[in-house]
């Protein structure tokens, strides 16, 4: 099959879910004897090579602005890809909702993964949570097949958009620590702090995280990953605490420190909550962490209840007291430890997920459209 893949930033660039996913997915499709396109932003690549690790590459402009570049991108992408002769166009993110009607005007087969509840997102009030909304029930009506990324994902499309979906989750390769030390640049020994990662927004919760935290009684660390690439009131109010025991290393880049930050860590504390299954978590269970999660159905859904995680409210003297409980008691972390990497392994692999995207775009081609 030949497939087009739109909404990301483009590949080889990681930036984020979208780009991670695509790293992922595009070789693997690859390997399994299919033609794959990505669509670049042509200003974040200096060289532009037309292939990489078999994946043909296409670079178009955008406006650079925060608001306005990915959708620019989007739509100077579409109006390049509907005179190709692919077989599946496959966009990413539910802001491409409108491009559909351009897609569904030439025939195109398309499908879409809406990802999140970005309308519900605080970053998005107004005029953007509206056009989230919009975008999202558009993606339903324009798109050949719709994916949510989660069961629970799948059920609020259903309930409110009356759209059916196919779940297809995100994936993650289970990893081990090699070099334990690389920790200590950030002034922190193995097995001694907790961790988070993700960029310092309201919806990921690090304000509340960290104010429990600090009525917290632990003598471990706590190093958050993270920041915001803007001058940012909530990032800068997260940031001001004058507890000692907590750590803004900011963005780790390197691929090899940030598994060492992940797997060395004493537990990941995971406040994501709109998304669906989210990338980090998964990354947490693959690197072998014990979890402590905000409570929504989204971690439910990825931890099996608390099969594979510990769940605290959205409080903190709640995370206050998962935090306490779990400090003194290492052999509840070393169990919770043992068994992380197995949920990966039996649900959310990448060769499972390709596996899955191969079957719907062949269904698409057959004509199923639900």
């Amino acid at each position: 099959m030949r497939i087009a893949i739109l909404g990301s930033r483009g590949y080889p660039y990681v930036y984020s879910g979208y780009e991670t996913f695509v790293s992922e997915l595009a070789p693997r499709l690859t390997a399994n004897g299919h033609e794959i396109t990505v669509y670049c932003h042509a200003q974040l690549f200096k060289e532009k090579p037309k292939v990489v690790n078999g994946i043909r590459l296409v670079y178009i402009p955008a406006i650079e602005h925060k608001i306005l570049s990915q959708f620019s991108h989007s739509f100077l992408s579409t109006l390049h890809v509907i005179f190709r002769s692919f077989d599946v166009i496959l966009y990413v993110n539910s802001a491409n909702g409108p491009f559909g009607l351009f897609t569904m005007a030439f025939f195109r087969k398309t499908a879409i993964n809406v990802d999140g509840l970005e309308w519900m997102r605080p970053k998005w009030k107004g005029f953007g949570a509206k056009y989230f909304y919009f975008s999202s029930w558009l993606s339903t009506k324009l798109f050949t097949k719709v994916i949510t990324d989660s069961d629970r994902m799948q059920d609020i499309y259903k309930r409110e958009f009356n759209s059916d979906s196919v779940v297809i989750a995100y994936g993650a390769t289970p990893e081990f620590s090699e070099r334990p030390e690389l920790v200590s640049h950030f002034g922190v020994t193995p097995g001694e702090y907790y961790l988070i990662v993700g960029r310092l927004i309201p919806d990921n919760n690090s304000d509340i995280i960290v104010k429990g935290f600090e009525k917290s009684s632990t003598s471990r660390k706590l190093v958050i990953l993270g920041d915001v690439p803007y001058k940012d009131e909530f990032a800068d109010r997260v940031k001001s605490t004058t507890d000692k025991r907590i750590i803004f290393p900011g963005y780790v880049k390197d691929k090899q420190i940030l598994k060492e930050l992940y797997a060395n860590c004493y537990a990941y504390i995971h406040g994501h909550e709109f998304g669906g299954t989210n990338p980090t978590l998964l990354k947490a269970l693959a690197y072998g962490n014990c979890i402590l999660a905000l409570d929504t159905v989204f971690s439910r859904e990825v931890l099996l209840d608390e099969t594979h995680g510990i769940f605290f409210q959205k409080n903190p003297e709640s995370i206050m007291t998962c935090i306490n409980k779990l400090d003194s008691d290492s052999e509840l972390a070393i169990s919770y430890r043992k068994k992380s990497r197995s949920r990966i392994e039996s649900n959310y692999t990448w060769e499972k997920i390709t596996s899955q995207y191969i079957n719907l775009f062949q269904s698409i081609l057959k004509g199923d459209r639900h």
